[in-house]
């Protein structure tokens, strides 16, 4: 892939068109590798996402009708897209009350729900992040880098013969989990294995990111947790009463035991992601005082957080990942409804971390699991860190199989 636009323009499509950690850091990997210049960055809606240190994103549908015949490689470049619905896409485009507004007038009608996607993104597909070959007939190439689809087994029959269909279609396609590569296995397409895209932050742009330490008000964490802290994020789903009452106490446990400050902060603004009100109200509930909010969601600032941590915890796999590459503690915590399925947070945990570390666990044993997450050898973390980045490198560099 890195030769892929040495002749024809990239389109490097995913859903950097709204905000979350993950997907706004995917684009700038590919970028890096790829040896092009003329890279396009598209997404379902055109944004310009450079206030959080994105992209200035095009869309989709009038990109295909302004460049649709040319000879452009089109490339995915990591997120758990194989499963994400046309209603689920349109809804996390929207600002939070009018997502809101739009989920409490259609939620339960899933023809209208279709109808108003469509409108929104110009597009007919229950699929929206995968670009079908019919959009560019004269694509050079379609390229799947590192995605994830843990939930594809349980998809409605019409929305996986969808995703099958395109991915038959694409000259190369790898996932970032074993469980998502075994359920495509099964249904006849091949997947190579590749961690995800953010395994390289620290590889590309480790010294940008430690480098934002004085101006995202990470010194001043320092200074105010001299014992150092702990990253903590989780997505507004955790927000009621009784499981906010457990992380308050859980994370109390933490901060008490190890004299580390509890730094809150958003992985994801878009809807359906993380709330600051949720994080305000656990906060009221902790006993500890060495608690913070951190408020930026500038994705360079937040990597920095996290890169000057002792650990991560929370719900975020891409925060969970950021730690990974910068070779420190990470656990992810699963919601309550969720305890006894493969996520895409366990699935990648399963399928890259070393046994002694921790995978997903539930809200009662996060402190249990944070203790113990902190006393793993450093050395072994940053291997791991080294060998996720070799192995992402070497497979983005293998050549689409055409």
């Amino acid at each position: 892939m890195q030769d892929t636009g040495k002749h024809d323009a990239v389109v490097v499509f995913g859903a950097f068109d709204r905000h979350n950690l993950g997907d706004l850091l995917f684009p700038h990997v590919a970028a890096k590798l790829l040896a092009c210049d003329d890279v396009i960055f598209a997404g379902l809606a055109e944004r310009d996402m450079r206030v959080h240190g994105g992209h200035a994103v095009e869309a989709l549908a009038q990109l295909a009708a302004s460049r649709g015949n040319d000879r452009v490689h089109i490339v995915h470049p990591g997120g758990e897209i194989l499963t994400c619905s046309d209603w689920e896409a349109a809804v996390m485009l929207l600002e939070q009350e009018q997502a809101q507004a739009i989920v409490a007038r259609l939620d339960k009608h899933s023809g209208e729900r279709r109808t108003w996607a469509r409108s929104l993104t110009g597009l007919d597909t229950l699929t929206p992040y995968m670009a079908s070959r019919a959009m560019f007939p004269c694509a050079s190439s379609v390229t799947y880098q590192a995605v994830g689809g843990v939930d594809l087994e349980r998809l409605r029959p019409d929305m996986r013969a969808e995703v099958l269909s395109k991915l038959a279609q694409a000259d190369d396609v790898s996932v970032r989990d074993i469980h998502t590569q075994h359920a495509l296995a099964a249904a006849g397409i091949h997947a190579r294995l590749v961690p995800d895209p953010a395994v390289m932050v620290a590889d590309l742009f480790g010294a940008n990111i430690r480098g934002c330490k004085q101006r995202s008000g990470v010194a001043d964490l320092q200074r105010a947790f001299p014992d150092g802290y702990i990253a903590v994020q989780f997505s507004a789903d955790f927000g009621d009463d009784r499981t906010l009452g457990v992380l308050a106490s859980e994370l109390d446990r933490v901060s008490n035991e190890r004299g580390l400050g509890i730094v809150f902060f958003r992985a994801g603004a878009a809807p359906w992601h993380d709330d600051l009100a949720c994080y305000e109200r656990i906060a009221a509930r902790m006993n500890a005082t060495r608690t913070h909010l951190f408020r930026s969601l500038d994705i360079w600032d937040i990597c920095a957080l996290i890169a000057y941590a002792e650990g991560y915890a929370g719900s975020s796999l891409h925060g969970r990942i950021v730690a990974m590459a910068f070779g420190l503690p990470r656990l992810n915590i699963v919601h309550p409804a969720r305890v006894n399925e493969t996520t895409k947070q366990s699935a990648f945990a399963a399928t890259w971390e070393p046994a002694c570390v921790p995978g997903s666990v539930s809200i009662e044993a996060l402190s249990e699991a944070m203790l113990q997450a902190l006393t793993v050898d450093r050395a072994l973390l940053q291997r791991t860190a080294t060998r996720l980045a070799a192995r992402y490198r070497e497979g983005f560099a293998q050549p689409p199989q055409t």
